[in-house]
């Protein structure tokens, strides 16, 4: 009996296990999607766009594994307390990771177009942005697997950089388009750009807080939210 029972425990961390590892190569995708789209983006490569978009199917693929992996679990193994939230939280990750490769997808989209219009000046502050997304989702992913709190936590404050870029682009973007009216639409193309980044920023730092819950139990402080673009600017 007790041989059977070690068998159990030993199949339970081994599913785990594998739950990790496929949450874990998501977020190496989001990654590199991330990365790829605002260099598509920058250096105007349209046809390096269209290869982003099409991988974004390789992400929804990884989350339907990581869902039928993580209901099984559940069913076959009836995860209690820390182990189950844990399930859960890996289920809902992989949802956000999706999302987070959705808007990657809609970065190389813009890159096309963009690739057809002349070099906008403050376009320079997003592969910046992105940057500290990417450390953000990596940071969180590792957070994840080491069951690591403190390190959740910490990560939860720096979404406040990605808002801080966000803000000084939206900013130097409207001044750019009152100073050049035919840079427009580039322009516009570039905001949406700039919020896709802030929002997967938002997304990381959402799951910082279920790996915070996971390893705790308990529920963050609600974090301060620094995207004040809603307020009219005035870019005198």
């Amino acid at each position: 009996m007790a041989e059977f029972a070690a068998h159990t425990v030993k199949s339970f961390d081994e599913d785990i296990a594998q739950l990790r590892a496929v949450i874990t190569r998501m977020g190496g995708l989001c990654e590199t999607q991330i990365a790829e789209s605002v260099d598509a983006l920058i250096n105007r490569h349209a046809e390096a766009a269209k290869t982003i978009i099409e991988n974004d199917k390789r992400l929804d693929a990884l989350e339907a594994e990581a869902e039928a992996l993580a209901v099984r679990i559940i069913a076959l193994r009836a995860p209690m307390a820390d182990d189950l939230r844990e399930i859960v939280a890996a289920l809902k990750i992989a949802g956000v990771m999706e999302r987070i490769g959705d808007y990657a997808k809609n970065i190389a989209k813009r890159a096309g177009v963009i690739a057809q219009s002349q070099p906008v000046a403050p376009a320079v502050i997003i592969p910046q942005m992105a940057r500290v997304v990417v450390e953000i989702i990596r940071d969180t992913l590792d957070a994840f697997v080491d069951r690591d709190a403190e390190k959740a936590l910490a990560i939860l404050q720096r979404d406040q950089q990605v808002d801080e870029y966000y803000n000084a682009l939206f900013r130097s973007l409207l001044t750019f388009m009152m100073e050049n009216p035919h840079y427009i639409t580039p322009s516009t193309h570039l905001l949406f750009v700039a919020k896709n980044l802030e929002r997967i920023g938002d997304h990381a730092t959402s799951v910082a807080e279920m790996v915070y819950f996971t390893a705790t139990g308990q529920r963050p402080a609600e974090r301060p939210k620094g995207d004040f673009t809603s307020s009219v600017y005035n870019p005198e």
